[in-house]
């Protein structure tokens, strides 16, 4: 486990926009399309240096971040209505 995977928030000082340059990364490799869910698992691994554990972790809590939603509302707003229809479906 690298430094950037221990307690939350760690290695991520926020910006002027209230969000980190890797919320912002975070954010950024959500809006992407991926071929399969092996390239987006190790790009994840490459571009930002972390378990895809720890991003999924990190971009559930960037959803409820008002800070996030400012930044990229379209991709925020979208994942929301994901999130939402699949607790809905358990």
């Amino acid at each position: 486990m690298s430094a950037d995977e221990g307690a939350p928030g760690a290695g991520a000082v926020p910006g002027p926009g209230g969000l980190s340059e890797r919320d912002v990364a975070v954010l950024a490799m959500e809006r992407r399309g991926w071929p399969g869910p092996g390239a987006k698992e190790r790009a994840i691994r490459e571009r930002l240096g972390i378990t895809p554990t720890r991003y999924y972790q990190l971009l559930n809590a960037l959803l409820d971040d008002p800070a996030a939603l400012r930044h990229d509302p379209v991709t925020v707003n979208r994942l929301r209505r994901v999130r939402a229809a699949r607790r809905a479906r358990r």
